[in-house]
């Protein structure tokens, strides 16, 4: 599946989030997003599916997408658009439960040496790696792959998000310049959802059209 356009996936942190979440989806999809993706993992199954009922249902006028950051299973049942996979995760089972129409991602980090299973390529329609630069979200958390390590990632074929980190728009400018197909924001967006639009802006003027060939 394509990516959405503009290529800037949100990940939601309810906990960092200055709004309810389906209110603040709004504002998110009303300056420019058009990808969201429910994390919130510590919440009840019952609960996550709800809340991602709520976001599709507030992403519909929008013409945006909500995917599932973890279970296949939930963004099956709630009618999300995809999943995002964590790190030594199946991307074949997701696939075989989403069908090829789904958006399937995977995260990777530097750890990872920039090399992903040919028989896992072929299952994912793009990567995130993590984190690029220092993160406000999760400090400590690294170390980061810098341009250099993004390039790496980028070389490999899939089309990839830098993240980690992305908080200006000339970050996001750096990461498409060494062949990252879009970006991810998590802090950012949940804490002032109108500061995403130069980011937005930043990855569209780069190249960032959504396509899956990068």
């Amino acid at each position: 599946m394509p990516l959405p356009s503009p290529p800037l996936m949100v990940i939601t942190d309810r906990r960092l989030a200055v709004d309810p979440l389906p209110e603040l989806a709004d504002r998110l999809f009303a300056a420019g997003v058009r990808w969201l993706s429910l994390r919130d993992k510590d919440l009840p199954a019952g609960e996550r599916l709800g809340l991602a009922k709520a976001l599709a249902a507030r992403a519909l006028r929008w013409n945006a997408i909500v995917t599932m950051h973890g279970e296949p299973e939930l963004a099956r049942m709630a009618g999300l658009s995809g999943v995002h996979l964590g790190a030594g995760s199946d991307p074949a089972r997701a696939r075989a439960l989403l069908g090829p129409a789904a958006l399937v991602g995977l995260s990777c980090h530097d750890s990872d040496q920039g090399v992903l299973p040919a028989s896992e390529q072929l299952m994912v329609d793009y990567l995130s790696v993590s984190p690029v630069f220092p993160s406000a979200s999760k400090p400590g958390y690294g170390p980061t792959l810098g341009g250099e390590g993004l390039r790496r990632w980028a070389a490999g074929g899939i089309p990839v998000l830098g993240l980690g980190g992305i908080d200006e728009a000339e970050a996001a400018t750096a990461c498409m310049a060494v062949g990252a197909a879009g970006v991810a924001v998590m802090g950012l967006a949940m804490r002032r959802p109108e500061a995403l639009t130069p980011l937005l802006r930043a990855v569209a003027e780069a190249g960032g059209t959504g396509r899956a060939d990068g």
